[in-house]
């Protein structure tokens, strides 16, 4: 994939949070329950008259994603399942219709209210849509007469309803400044073939969503080429690089317990550590985090979610700058740490907390200063070959063994700092 141009904003803010919200999140089995099992869309549509979202509360959302250090929230406008979060003139199956609520309307206002960008989720897929064909993904492809059931679809109906329906959420609510589509699958499997750019004439999706919204960032699921790279529950282990070389714009997206959507027996949940340094590598591999949170069947933010979060507020309150504006470093990090830098810093990640040094090779300038980030305290540095760095604050009675010349040695206190991941801020002063 080329590199293509992205906003400024995006690879500037790093952080971000997913919203996945519908009528599945009042089920309560993970999103894709309408499909797992096998539910008529009949069915669905009748459970979906007990979906109350009372308490939804989209500036207590957007003010906790603020507080997270999160510079963008990403809202499923309408999952698979076909249920609208907002007012749509082309159904009566939605939000707006059902509980008199624009779910939509009401977080791209909180969003702006608190200074976040506003992104909108798009499912490509819908279930309940009488012209969407029966696919090996689809809860009717069981039926005896799924095939003949298929032979009254119109596909060219359904790809005129998509195209309506984003032009309505790409027109209704202002600036944009992010559209995520999903998704594209265009493999055999069962006996049924899937979907693929053709049947959401995905050029012309494109193109409109280029010219309704110039400056929004477009993802890669449409089946062709967009403005990032989109990897599900998955780490590179190095940053993604263009066919030609280039630095590849890439976002991770991640849950929180390994269900988008609330599933309410779910207890695999990733620990706020994890979270951290997740987001720690991400970063340091030129990446965005697009962090899920599920909220449950009434709107609410699940108590393990916002625990989760606060966790990760009082981190990035201490640590904000080294992820926020921040990315990769032309040095390979010590054993146990990951590097991110911003201007002339280099902020060195200890992931694992070593025995009083840490030895730093190859760095793209000379250290004129360290110090803890989270409380702003002096940490002394020696220069292997090159003399101290601060002659009034020396390593004393310390050789550091084995060491190549203008290897940089920081030393650290015995005592952990009583913070999740400790940060340690390199001034740097060009070679």
């Amino acid at each position: 994939m080329a590199g293509t141009s992205v906003p400024a904003w995006f690879t500037h803010d790093r952080f971000g949070m997913f919203v996945h919200f519908g009528v599945y999140s009042a089920l309560a089995r993970h999103e894709w329950v309408m499909t797992n099992e096998r539910i008529d869309p009949a069915e669905y549509e009748r459970l979906a008259r007990y979906f109350d979202p009372d308490l939804f509360d989209a500036d207590a959302l957007a003010r906790a994603a603020k507080d997270a250090g999160m510079g963008y929230v990403v809202l499923t406008a309408k999952h698979h399942e076909g249920f609208a979060l907002y007012h749509t003139a082309l159904s009566d199956y939605s939000s707006a219709a059902f509980c008199g609520r624009d779910l939509v309307a009401e977080t791209v206002e909180a969003c702006r209210r608190v200074g976040l960008r506003v992104g909108l989720y798009y499912s490509l897929i819908d279930w309940h849509h009488p012209d969407f064909t029966i696919d090996f993904q689809h809860p009717l492809r069981d039926r005896p007469d799924a095939a003949e059931l298929n032979s009254g679809r119109d596909m060219d109906s359904y790809r005129r309803f998509l195209h309506g329906q984003v032009r309505e959420l790409l027109t209704g609510y202002g600036q944009i400044d992010y559209v995520f589509y999903d998704f594209t699958y265009p493999w055999e499997q069962d006996g049924w073939v899937g979907k693929g750019p053709k049947d959401w004439d995905a050029a012309g999706l494109l193109a409109m969503t280029r010219e309704l919204q110039p400056g929004a960032v477009v993802n890669d699921r449409l089946g062709i080429p967009g403005d990032l790279v989109t990897p599900e529950q998955y780490l590179p282990d190095a940053p993604m690089m263009t066919d030609d070389g280039a630095w590849q714009t890439w976002e991770a997206c991640h849950t929180m317990n390994g269900a988008w959507g609330y599933d309410r027996e779910n207890r695999n949940l990733k620990s706020p550590d994890l979270l951290i340094r997740t987001l720690i590598d991400i970063v340091s591999k030129n990446g965005n985090f697009l962090l899920n949170i599920g909220p449950d069947g009434r709107g609410a933010i699940t108590g393990s979610d916002a625990a989760s979060l606060g966790v990760l507020a009082e981190w990035m309150r201490l640590h904000r700058q080294a992820i926020v504006g921040a990315g990769p470093v032309a040095a390979t990090p010590a054993p146990g740490t990951a590097f991110t830098a911003r201007a002339d810093r280099i902020y060195v990640h200890l992931l694992h907390w070593p025995l009083k040094h840490v030895h730093l090779r190859d760095l793209p300038g000379s250290v004129r200063y360290a110090r803890f980030l989270h409380d702003g305290s002096q940490l002394q540095v020696r220069v292997a070959g090159g003399g101290r760095t601060d002659a009034n604050h020396q390593l004393d009675h310390i050789t550091p063994g084995e060491q190549p010349a203008g290897t940089v040695t920081l030393q650290l206190p015995a005592v952990r700092p009583e913070v999740a991941v400790p940060v340690v801020e390199l001034f740097l002063t060009e070679d």
